[in-house]
């Protein structure tokens, strides 16, 4: 049992000091170079908080900054100076975020893709959906229907685009990657794209990368006991680059099953070898993370990402945050198709958006195309589905220091849906809507 009862967070807030959030960090660090040594991250993790406690004097707090200098040390001293390199830049990055959030420095505009941004926030000022007062007010006219009608028009032309541009590399093309951050509609996207080009004669072979996964009991975990899958080291990166390489050279390779019930994978499970018109297609949160292709050469890869790139102001004048909207989709998508408690989404969002923010979404100028997946009319049937959850989660996490996110995001959240007029009937949605992947009652089987 530590002597040291407490720790102070960088917003002044007194904690629980827990030693098990020092162990996580480790082993956090260590999985990003590699390792899976759970039991060597705890003995390090032993050995800051004895450092801690040997500067303790009677009732001393330490500060989250003076537990993370220790943790360098040790790292360093220890010998693991490539865990401390990724811990070190991780801690980085988490400052410059902060920075970002507070104001003290412009958000870094190379990862906006303005060109797309321009033509999406033109499309809705066209058709009057570019304020939620603009859209509340043709709801009132009875125009739900028609904006339905016009988003879903949109994308199809959005998805019609993309597989023209597929088609153009067909000779040289081996590998497509549909990726995106969670919850961006990349199951509905791959699904239609991969139609128009079975249309165009393309024969499609679809690589599960889930089937990759660790098994759960290697993957980092936080002090609540929830495990992180947002990571792209949760994937074993390297079998995925070594069997693409595998394949496209003409090889048979036996792919991996992971059992999601389990949590166990099994390797050598199912032979896949490429015809001689087979072009693989994989639908990845982690797709252009360059250690799952890296043996893959660029001219044979065709990357195509996707994000909800809703161009409204909301009640406050801020445009609404993507964010926002896909955390609400994977919300709906995993109560719907997973029996998941919404608010264990909320509580886990802070995972997604920092592997996002480091992982993805610095990569989204590198792809060869951008589909936008935002729907001017989503918001009008979120709100009879969620706000009463998000004004409870509001008052729930109200005041508690180690739940600041969740707290933020659902006040933003709550204020946002409170200003939206309310459409409860989806029927003028269609069956093959990519809405439908978050909403229900698809054509598609998910």
């Amino acid at each position: 049992m530590s002597t040291i009862k407490s720790v102070v967070k960088r917003n002044g807030a007194t904690v629980p000091f827990n030693p098990d959030r020092i162990t996580n960090a480790i082993y956090r660090a260590a999985v990003e170079m590699g390792g899976r040594d759970r039991a060597q991250a705890e003995r390090l993790s032993a050995q800051v908080v004895q450092i801690l406690e040997t500067r303790a004097a009677s009732g001393y707090v330490p500060t989250v900054e003076e537990i993370q200098d220790v943790v360098e040390k040790v790292l360093i001293e220890n010998g693991h100076a490539r865990t401390a390199k990724a811990y070190i830049l991780y801690r980085a990055e988490r400052a410059r975020l902060r920075q970002e959030h507070t104001g003290q420095m412009p958000r870094d505009s190379e990862n906006i893709p303005w060109s797309k941004l321009w033509h999406a926030l033109d499309w809705a000022v066209e058709r009057g959906v570019n304020t939620l007062a603009g859209l509340n007010a043709r709801i009132a006219r009875g125009e739900f229907s028609q904006i339905v009608q016009e988003a879903e028009a949109m994308y199809a032309e959005e998805i019609k685009n993309a597989a023209a541009l597929i088609l153009d590399r067909r000779a040289e093309l081996k590998v497509v990657i549909i990726t995106g951050p969670s919850s961006s509609g990349k199951t509905t996207t791959t699904i239609k794209v991969g139609e128009r080009l079975k249309r165009a004669g393309l024969n499609l072979v679809t690589l599960n990368v889930d089937n990759y996964f660790f098994d759960l009991e290697l993957h980092p975990k936080d002090e609540f006991g929830d495990y992180d899958f947002e990571t792209p080291h949760a994937l074993d990166l390297a079998l995925i680059n070594q069997h693409l390489a595998r394949l496209i050279a003409g090889e048979e390779v036996r792919i991996p099953f992971y059992d999601m019930k389990t949590g166990k994978r099994f390797l050598d499970r199912t032979p896949m070898k490429l015809q001689a018109n087979d072009i693989i297609l994989i639908d990845s949160l982690h797709g252009l993370f360059p250690a799952m292709t890296q043996d893959v050469a660029a001219a044979q890869k065709f990357k195509l990402y996707l994000e909800p790139l809703l161009q409204m102001k909301g009640p406050n004048g801020d445009y609404v945050r993507w964010t926002d909207l896909r955390l609400i989709r994977r919300m709906l998508r995993d109560a719907v198709h997973r029996a998941y408690d919404p608010r264990r989404t909320l509580l886990h969002w802070h995972y997604v958006r920092s592997s996002e923010m480091r992982n993805i979404i610095p990569r989204i100028n590198a792809t060869d195309c951008i589909v936008n997946t935002g729907m001017a009319f989503e918001l009008p049937l979120y709100r009879p589905r969620l706000l009463d959850q998000f004004a409870r989660w509001e008052e729930e996490l109200r005041g508690d220091p180690l739940r600041e996110d969740a707290f933020t995001r659902a006040t933003r959240v709550h204020a946002l849906l409170r200003a939206v007029t309310p459409v409860e009937d989806d029927a003028p949605v269609p069956p093959d809507s990519v809405l439908r992947e978050f909403i229900g009652g698809s054509v598609y089987e998910y």
